[in-house]
């Protein structure tokens, strides 16, 4: 028990609790920066992305804009992305600057009907000013590409894996279209400012590893008392007077004895409960 309490309090402190209080450091950190972004201005898409098309995390989120034309000739369909807990196709087109560089941009999603994928808007052909949000690239989805009924699809928002399938050069990062700009399908929420139960839990861990520890002392505690009372007790037998004089104890008539209440047996720690097998043992004595 001991060493379980050890390796419990142990992962509380160094993993448990950590774990959750940096999940609400980043949510911290996330909501900060959406905050931000709306009390700025959209600045031009290469104030804040590097000429390979790169941002930090720090600048996620920020508002830029863009200023060339789409190219829906390449667009391919993000698969069964939820929003709000719905499945949504999105549509990532790319977008080339007048300069010349190639951004993706999510362009909102639209809800599959009936399972199947729905009638996509396309993009608007031509010159075009639009802004978004800068986001970083995501990871390189396990599954592959695929194609069904007539769309490109990919399962996440890795830019290298969308160049590949278009033929295209891309940004590393992308960027999401704001609402009311050309080309929105269905603008995607920004997410909500709200840090959860994270931070609750991390203290619920602390506690939990403070607690485990103070309940093993109250047990060894508990366990020494009940040994030192048994120790009295048998004391208490050895002590008692032994008779020696058989004879005399047999003519010493016996006075009767009046009822007695059923004894009550201790529990180890402190509990009291009728000791049923003592008032059976009476019961049968006068019975015969």
């Amino acid at each position: 028990m001991f060493l379980l309490v050890v390796a419990f309090s142990y992962a509380a402190f160094t993993f448990l609790a950590p774990w959750q209080l940096g999940k609400d450091d980043a949510i911290v950190h996330r909501n900060e920066q959406i905050d931000a972004a709306f009390k700025s201005d959209p600045v031009p898409v290469t104030d804040v992305f590097d000429a390979d098309g790169v941002i930090t995390a720090d600048e996620e989120w920020r508002r830029v804009t863009l200023q060339g034309e789409y190219l829906p000739d390449a667009e391919v369909l993000l698969r069964m992305r939820p929003v709000d807990s719905s499945p949504a196709f999105h549509a990532l087109t790319p977008f080339r600057l007048d300069s010349g560089e190639t951004f993706l941009v999510n362009r909102g999603f639209t809800v599959p009907i009936d399972g199947n994928i729905p009638d996509m808007t396309e993009a608007p052909t031509g010159p075009v000013t639009i802004s978004g949000h800068a986001r970083l690239n995501e990871v390189k989805p396990t599954s592959a590409p695929m194609e069904d009924q007539g769309y490109r699809q990919v399962y996440g928002i890795h830019t290298e894996q969308v160049s590949e399938v278009v033929g295209l050069p891309l940004a590393r990062d992308y960027v999401q279209l704001s609402a009311g700009e050309a080309g929105e399908l269905n603008a995607i929420p920004v997410p909500k400012l709200d840090r959860g139960s994270h931070l609750s839990y991390g203290f619920q861990w602390i506690a939990f590893g403070i607690m485990a520890p103070l309940g093993l002392g109250y047990f060894i505690w508990a366990e020494l008392r009940e040994r030192r009372r048994v120790r009295a007790e048998e004391q208490q037998l050895a002590d008692a007077p032994v008779v020696t004089d058989t004879a005399e104890a047999v003519a010493e008539p016996v006075a009767p004895q009046a009822p007695q209440a059923p004894q009550t047996q201790r529990s180890r720690y402190g509990d009291e409960r009728p000791d049923h097998y003592a008032r059976f043992a009476r019961r049968n004595r006068d019975r015969f």
